[in-house]
């Protein structure tokens, strides 16, 4: 026939009983299989219509024999410009696949873009602006890190588009693709693309992102830094903090001043103390701690993030040039640091952790608990201490039980910590019994009467399991 167009139903209907017959476990004539399909008389959306219902006739990855899902991918390859508009449309499908119960149309779909991701790559990048879908926003984002020059290409015809939303595009995948673009060809288009944005005074709202991608390359940071700063500095959402890391280093005061004033005001705190943590170099130790210090005197709610900030650099290496940096950095947070700062690194501090960052984890302990006498931070290293096994526990546990019964309100809070923690911790109550038999008059001064009682109960009753 010439065109199978008006038959377009039957055909549907017909794909249908495929895959009933396939989920009874019944064979696919081989005059149905997939060549009869992509053969078909049929517009190019019509048939890949039909493959996307057929793509649950599919086997298993061991079944030999033609599959469904590939002939998509021959439709694809074949004319990629064409085929790549309808390929976006199965984003929508989120149905499992029973050949692969962890897929679904959609991220086969995804995978089959991926896959051909080479063949047309303007096409590519174009399709998945038009679909507001999160799978597009999903493989786009994946192109920004394998694939720049594409991503970066696309960048530059979106920011001087005169749709709107196009120039919207523009600056969100910029930010994403510029830590990629090591090619000096694709920061050029990056470039390009900022002062693009920059020029609409309609786009005031992109302004702050353009101004972020200007100041992460070094060819333009230094001519736009001080409007950059200005937009940072007062919160402007699309200037992400992780776009001033380099330039922390090459204009620390002026940097470290915007990002005072961002603590002050802005939502993304964690964000702000993440790039502060990849940053900091030895010069730059001191004053980052001072500034982390006083956010958190400021915002006491900010301690959380902070002490996520002390545990990323504590994980991020060991050795001497780490020591550099982090010694002084974190020993400066605890020593001039509010309560709820110097508790939520206590947290940091005393928790298990890797072999590597073990020793300089435990010596800024041991200083925290040289100095300290805050019930409420003793308490945190109590807590975080509990989830240590073997002598370490026990270690930890005796001094800071020595450090809390100073002070009758200490002394409560550790009656209250070791009996809660004997519910809840497995295994601890166990281990307390086991200290308090082994060496009662080294723990006479640590355990009360009360608490002694409460966990040799627990323990025999084996609770918690």
């Amino acid at each position: 026939m010439p065109d199978a167009t008006p038959y377009t139903d039957v055909l549907r209907m017909l794909a249908d009983r495929i895959v009933a017959w396939r989920e009874q476990r019944r064979a696919v004539p081989r005059e149905l299989g997939p060549a009869f399909w992509t053969g078909l008389p049929l517009p190019l959306e019509a048939r890949c219509a039909l493959l996307r219902r057929l793509v649950h006739a599919d086997g298993p990855p061991c079944e030999s024999g033609p599959r469904f899902l590939a002939a998509a991918g021959r439709l694809l390859a074949a004319d990629p410009v064409a085929v790549l508009p309808y390929l976006v449309r199965w984003f929508e499908d989120e149905r499992p696949l029973p050949a692969t119960p962890h897929a679904t149309v959609a991220t086969a779909a995804q995978a089959l873009l991926h896959t051909h991701r080479h063949a047309a790559a303007d096409a590519l990048t174009e399709a998945l602006a038009d679909s507001a879908h999160r799978r597009a926003d999903q493989l786009l984002t994946a192109l920004a890190e394998e694939e720049p020059p594409a991503v970066c290409g696309a960048v530059d015809r979106w920011a001087r588009d005169e749709r709107p939303a196009r120039r919207s595009a523009a600056l969100t995948y910029a930010l994403r693709v510029a830590p990629h673009a090591r090619d000096a060809g694709d920061r050029a288009l990056l470039r390009r693309a900022a002062l693009a944005l920059l020029d609409r005074t309609a786009d005031r709202g992109l302004h702050g992102g353009a101004l972020a991608l200007l100041v992460r390359d070094p060819d333009s940071r230094d001519p736009h830094l001080a409007r950059a700063l200005e937009h940072f500095a007062a919160g402007d959402p699309r200037f992400p903090p992780s776009a001033l890391t380099d330039a922390l280093r090459t204009h620390p005061e002026p940097v470290l001043d915007a990002f005072r004033a961002r603590l002050e005001r802005a939502a993304d705190a964690g964000e702000a103390f993440r790039t502060l943590a990849d940053a900091t170099t030895p010069g730059l130790a001191r004053p980052v701690a001072a500034l982390v210090r006083a956010a958190v005197a400021r915002r006491p709610e900010l301690a959380g993030h902070a002490a996520a900030y002390a545990d990323r650099r504590l994980d991020r290496g060991s050795g001497p040039a780490a020591s550099a940096v982090l010694r002084p950095l974190l020993t400066g947070l605890l020593g001039g640091g509010p309560e709820a700062l110097r508790a939520a690194l206590a947290g940091v501090l005393a928790a298990p952790c890797t072999a590597d960052s073990r020793p300089l984890r435990r010596e800024l302990l041991d200083v925290l608990l040289t100095r300290e006498s805050d019930p409420g931070v003793l308490d945190a290293v109590l807590r975080a201490a509990a989830r240590n096994t073997g002598p370490e526990l026990r270690v930890l546990v005796h001094r800071t039980g020595l450090l809390l019964v100073r002070t009758p309100e200490g002394a409560a809070r550790l009656d209250r910590g070791l009996a809660d923690l004997a519910h809840r911790v497995p295994g601890f109550a166990a281990a307390v019994a086991g200290w308090l038999a082994d060496a009662p008059r080294e723990w006479a001064a640590v355990v009360g009467p009360g608490t002694r009682r409460t966990i040799e109960n627990l323990a025999d009753a084996g609770v918690p399991v």
